[in-house]
């Protein structure tokens, strides 16, 4: 089964999952010549008892436009989490998970694929963008930002923290990225 790239962009309300939330997540599905399969994003209600961490609702006030987008029309997370594990059962493909930073966003998205759905479509992997780029240049970890990769790697640098936006935009890097390192 061919692999297919799920990037996927988290919007949370604090940093760590469970004890805060995840509010909002998008997903863009791309082929290795990154052709764009599908798309899901949600909005998600907060958890019962969950908390807000003071200096990420800090940051959310200056994003009013995102923080807008993230909070409108919210769902139940248990419902939503099982209809994306039925999205990504019936892509035309072995779903891997993108992200950047893979370390935040995966954390949230396994969180809640297992306590919600019991299991994770991705297993326990994800492919973390900057790791990538560090590998393919050849540099320190320290030293990789989306500020000194080759402009050539990007369609577009704007990162508007609108969930599925992001998803996308990090998607077509990691295309472009791939097709630079694999032909």
């Amino acid at each position: 089964m061919e692999e297919i790239y799920v990037s996927t962009d988290v919007e949370t309300d604090g940093p760590i999952p469970g004890e805060y939330s995840m509010l909002s997540f998008g997903s863009a599905v791309f082929t290795r010549d990154k052709r764009l399969i599908d798309t899901f994003s949600v909005n998600l209600k907060q958890l019962p008892g969950a908390k807000q961490d003071p200096e990420t609702m800090s940051w959310w006030r200056t994003q009013s436009k995102a923080w807008e987008v993230c909070r409108k029309d919210p769902e139940d997370p248990e419902i939503a989490i099982k209809e994306y594990v039925q999205w990504l059962k019936k892509l035309p493909g072995k779903p891997v998970f993108v992200g950047y930073p893979a370390s935040f966003d995966f954390s949230f998205i396994y969180w809640y694929l297992i306590k919600f759905s019991g299991k994770s479509p991705f297993s326990f992997v994800a492919i973390d963008i900057k790791t990538y780029a560090m590998a393919m240049l050849k540099k320190p970890f320290s030293g990789i930002f989306k500020s000194t990769m080759p402009r050539e790697w990007f369609d577009t640098s704007n990162k508007s923290h609108v969930a599925l936006d992001d998803a996308i935009e990090q998607g077509k890097l990691f295309c472009n990225m791939l097709a630079k390192n694999i032909g």
